[in-house]
């Protein structure tokens, strides 16, 4: 982190006139936030940009077991200040980044005349804003519990929705669910309930009309509150703040968050755009957070295999796992994942023998292990080890006494408080053992790539499982893939775990489900998604002989040289749903990639200036109009503002430039 500073404005720069008793405007002056007095006084929020509506007068405020803090309220006082940070992120969507942002603290008191303040910070394209409180009075409670927040989020009537409903609880695998795993509603009304009812995960995408774009989501979660979402859609296009459900994790833990006093809540925020580029490159996720411990460990990113995701339970044993071993160490892969059950198949001992093995290959291990077992009914090993702290400290002494590099954390199943103190004692006991650390079956990382420096990433969506399961997510894995950019991926690191080289998903790729995407596609999505460490999905038979039924060598190379960590990403073109394409640099070097869900060919014409200079050659891999197959050729570039792609249906290209 190279500089924080928080700057108090000698004018009131930030500060226009409106309608409104108070407003705070971006260093740009384009957005531009109004805060207003309801009927029954309340404050409430609006939200403009380039002059356009974007959100609706919408409420602030909760009810807390210390009174109401959202109705008759008294305007205390407001502070102005300008904040500028300076800081450097590993694995994520941009390295250095400088944030500017005025911020407004409008201070308040209830009815019983407990202070607290709203703070909102407003930069070019994003807003982030949460509640603060002091301690209400020296000799009062020196915590509080927030019952209710009334916060809100109003959209215009010709608002559109990309949303992923939020599941019953207690349902689904072994009672695991909600686990961020639904299917997306993709550009519909708002009029358009939730699947279950109780209404939707963050991050929510929302179209308004030809006017904007916004993205709605949350940062900064830790033990300290629990995880939320957007309620159903209200009259009149509301969506409020809800708490996870009091049935999450089998009841246990409460659904109201607690802390102490001084305190606050999470960060909300609201990233806005005439275009779809502010929602695809954002940063407002960690602009606002800071690490919640410092590490004395040095982790270092890369990919792996992984085979469980073609090979399934049966792979887990000594034999297999060497097979996937060889093949990380073929591939120049840094890490193999050795999934469930291999505490019964494989065992401890069979472990330490498979460390020596990967570690005389050049290869490091990585283990999965379930969260828990009492909020759930998992029985795939090993169970109840990290939820508790005495044997979770055991199980990671153990594994850094062998030198294991990462483990694999599944099954969570709530957004709790409980829960979040869950993740974040898994985190930093991990980090005690020099151990990274990545979630699956759970929620969306909210800021933690810069609030844990061993957190690597989250899978919190229908991810690359999902194809080996079910016929119809392959039919529809190119729709969903040109989504999550704008989307779920946009907000944090996404553990998908895909990039298939088989075509038949299943071990001998000679059965199982039918791949429908092109290679090309598969290679696009090891740039459009983004996670520091990607256990990509291949297998051993992909690097037999084309003849033999291996994957082309096109394919293979190319995924021994991409990497996975990225200093800056560019939004090129797309539309969420239809198709994509993005830019991301790594040292120095641009890949620019690309994929079409939709049912014809697309013809573009991308302006590729910022990433390639006129008369100069790059090389790009394309499908074959009539195979399908995979080609690579080089290309002359002549006019780089105008640089002509065409993407087959499901299909996809990289464009890599030196």
């Amino acid at each position: 982190m190279k500089k924080i500073s928080f700057v108090t404005l000698s004018l009131i720069t930030s500060f226009a006139a409106h309608s409104s008793f108070l407003s705070v405007v971006s260093p740009d002056g384009k957005l531009v936030v109004d805060f207003d007095k309801t009927s029954d006084g309340g404050v409430s929020y609006a939200v403009s940009y380039n002059g356009k509506t974007i959100l609706d007068p919408s409420p602030l405020g909760f009810v807390a077991n210390e009174g109401n803090f959202a109705d008759s309220l008294t305007v205390v006082g407001h502070d102005v200040t300008k904040v500028e940070r300076s800081y450097s992120l590993n694995g994520s969507k941009k390295k250095d980044v400088n944030y500017q942002a005025n911020e407004m603290r409008l201070n308040l008191k209830n009815n019983q005349n407990n202070p607290f303040a709203i703070v909102f910070r407003v930069s070019d394209n994003d807003i982030a804003f949460r509640y603060e409180l002091p301690r209400l009075n020296e000799n009062a409670t020196g915590s509080i519990i927030i019952e209710k927040e009334i916060t809100g989020f109003d959209f215009p009537e010709n608002t559109t929705v990309f949303l992923t409903p939020q599941s019953d609880a207690m349902i689904g695998w072994k009672r695991t669910k909600p686990s961020y795993e639904e299917d997306y509603q993709f550009d519909t009304p708002m009029s358009q309930k939730s699947k279950f009812g109780h209404g939707y995960t963050f991050p929510g995408l929302f179209r308004i009309g030809d006017d904007g774009w916004v993205l709605v989501s949350e940062t900064g979660v830790d033990c300290r509150y629990c995880a939320s979402r957007l309620s159903d859609v209200q009259d009149n296009g509301l969506y409020t703040v809800e708490f996870p459900m009091p049935e999450e994790n089998n009841g246990n833990g409460t659904s109201a968050p607690a802390f102490a006093l001084p305190g606050f809540t999470p960060w909300r925020t609201i990233t806005v755009g005439d275009n779809l580029a502010p929602i695809v490159e954002t940063t407002i996720p960690w602009d606002n957070v800071t690490p919640r411990y410092t590490t004395a460990n040095t982790y270092n990113y890369g990919k792996g295999t992984w085979s469980w995701i073609v090979w399934q339970d049966g792979s887990i044993n000594i034999e297999d796992q060497k097979k996937f071993i060889d093949l990380a160490a073929a591939m120049g892969y840094k890490y193999t994942l050795i999934d469930n059950w291999w505490d019964t198949n494989i065992g401890k001992e069979g472990i330490e023998n498979l460390v020596e093995y990967a570690r005389s290959k050049g290869v490091e291990l990585f283990l999965w292990y379930s969260s828990s077992g009492y909020w759930n009914d998992i029985v795939q090993g090993p169970i109840n080890k990290m939820d508790s702290p005495i044997s979770r400290k055991n199980e990671m002494r153990w594994m850094k006494s062998l030198g294991i590099k990462g483990i694999k954390v599944d099954f969570f199943g709530g957004d709790k408080q409980e829960t979040m103190r869950l993740y974040e004692d898994i985190l930093s006991d991990a980090d005690d053992h020099g151990l990274m650390v990545i979630f699956h079956g759970c929620t969306i990382p909210r800021g933690w790539e810069m609030m844990y420096p061993n957190y690597v990433g989250s899978e919190a969506v229908l991810a690359s499982e999902n194809l080996i399961f079910n016929q119809s997510y392959c039919d529809d894995e190119a729709r969903n893939a040109a989504l999550h950019p704008f989307c779920r991926n946009t907000i944090g690191n996404m553990e998908f775990g895909g990039c298939f080289m088989n075509r038949r998903l299943a071990k001998g790729n000679k059965k199982g489900h039918i791949r429908r995407t092109t290679d090309g596609h598969e290679l696009a999505t090891t740039v459009l998604f983004q996670n520091p460490i990607q256990n990509f999905a291949l297998t051993p038979e992909n690097l037999l002989p084309e003849s033999e039924g291996g994957a082309p060598v096109i394919s293979m190379d190319f995924l021994r040289r991409v990497p996975t960590t990225w200093d800056d990403t560019k939004f090129i073109d797309g539309y969420p749903g239809k198709y994509v394409v993005l830019a991301r640099q790594n040292n120095g070097k641009w890949y620019i990639a690309g994929t079409n869900a939709e049912s014809q060919t697309k013809k573009l014409s991308l302006d590729l200036s910022r990433f390639i200079n006129a008369n100069s050659t790059v090389s790009i891999i394309y499908d074959d109009k009539k195979t399908r197959e995979p080609k690579k050729t080089n290309l002359k570039i002549k006019d780089a503002t105008k640089v002509p792609v065409e993407i087959l249906p499901m299909g996809g290209f990289v464009i890599e430039v030196e």
